[in-house]
């Protein structure tokens, strides 16, 4: 048991520092690239870092896969220098044996992670995204599903017009049952317009069967309203911002995806983008074991066997060949070519697989 524990902690140490490492090379990196996005917008550098510290997360989340078997090619190489791996397989235990503790610390890591640090990356990936439309791009357009149906919020130099449907098709040009708010600059209503349907053409929503009313001082709005067959209301949204205005599905945290994604079914908008998201996230703990795996299956071997490089620099590229095959299944996945549990799962199945037959081999013959 002391043993286990013995490399649970010299892993959990080695994930540390390696943690820390990439941390702050990260922050280094984002810092230089909000400055170069950042520039010409004239925010001040309190803004800059504080764009910089909300997109931190994000990166770091990224990458972990890539933290975790760097860590455990720095454990290993250094038990293998020191001889303890020689040690502990004199006193009778496997390579298997040994790779129990580091195994169940990546498994740990990624349920925590899961848990609870794609909260934390969801609301500052959220954050970041709002700040940087509203000093990118003036933050003219929002979209957002509830349980009432699909929002949307469009303006211009003359206000903002809130859009809410009951339903919408899949690219979001096609609304049913629509509602129109228009709203001056000052938040003052200027119309309402109620249709049963709308379609997003060139410039334009074009209703059908729509009934308006005027909001003017001193005015009924009742008296005034009139039933149009069609009407073409001025809008600078296109289907690729209406579909951009989702954000990115790491922008929502875990607990709250199974919602979002019945809101977005019952909307009828596609979900599979977020469901390849959630099976994903769900499959992390298996990837960071599989990385684990790898890189121990070429460094649990004593250094005066030589070739130490090559093992070091082949662990990677698998490891990185592992995490571009997980994400062309996404891809595959989102595309509707395989199903969403075969994208999110067999990548990261498959790879502890072979990492265990690799392991299996070199080690027991």
């Amino acid at each position: 048991m002391k043993l286990y524990l013995y490399f649970a902690r010299r892993f959990a140490r080695t994930l540390l520092w390696m943690f820390a490492l990439f941390a702050a090379l990260s922050a280094l990196l984002e810092m230089i690239e909000t400055l170069r996005l950042f520039s010409a917008t004239g925010i001040g550098l309190l803004e800059i870092i504080r764009l910089t510290l909300l997109r931190v997360p994000g990166g770091l989340y990224q990458i972990l896969p890539l933290v975790v078997i760097l860590s455990t090619l720095v454990m290993f190489l250094s038990l293998a220098r020191s001889s303890e791996l020689v040690v502990v397989r004199a006193a009778g235990r496997s390579a298997l044996t040994m790779l129990l503790a580091p195994v169940a610390v990546a498994l740990l890591l990624g349920a925590g992670a899961v848990a609870v640090f794609n909260p934390i990356v969801a609301a500052t990936s959220k954050q970041y995204e709002q700040l940087s439309n509203r000093y990118l791009k003036g933050g003219d357009s929002v979209l957002s599903v509830s349980p009432e149906g699909l929002w949307l919020r469009q303006g211009d130099s003359a206000g903002q017009v809130v859009i809410r449907a009951s339903r919408s098709s899949p690219d979001g040009t096609e609304l049913t049952d629509v509602s129109f708010f228009g709203f001056d600059r000052n938040g003052v209503a200027r119309f309402r317009i109620d249709a049963a349907a709308a379609r997003l053409v060139p410039g334009a929503w074009r209703i059908e069967s729509a009934r308006r009313w005027r909001f003017a001082p001193g005015e009924n709005p009742e008296s005034s309203a009139e039933s149009l067959a069609r009407l073409d209301l001025p809008s600078a949204l296109t289907p690729a911002r209406i579909r951009d205005g989702f954000g990115a599905p790491s922008t929502i945290p875990i607990w709250e995806l199974p919602a979002f994604i019945e809101q977005l079914k019952q909307a009828g908008f596609s979900a599979r983008r977020h469901q390849i998201w959630l099976q994903g996230e769900l499959a992390q703990p298996l990837l960071l074991a599989t990385m684990v795996m790898i890189g121990a299956g070429f460094t649990m071997r004593h250094s005066r066997f030589g070739h130490t490089g090559l093992m070091v620099l082949t662990a990677v590229m698998l490891g990185f060949g592992l995490y571009f095959v997980r994400n062309f299944a996404h891809i595959l996945g989102e595309n509707g070519q395989i199903p969403v549990l075969l994208a999110a799962w067999a990548p990261p199945f498959a790879g502890l697989l072979l990492a265990l037959g690799f392991l299996l081999h070199v080690e027991d013959g």
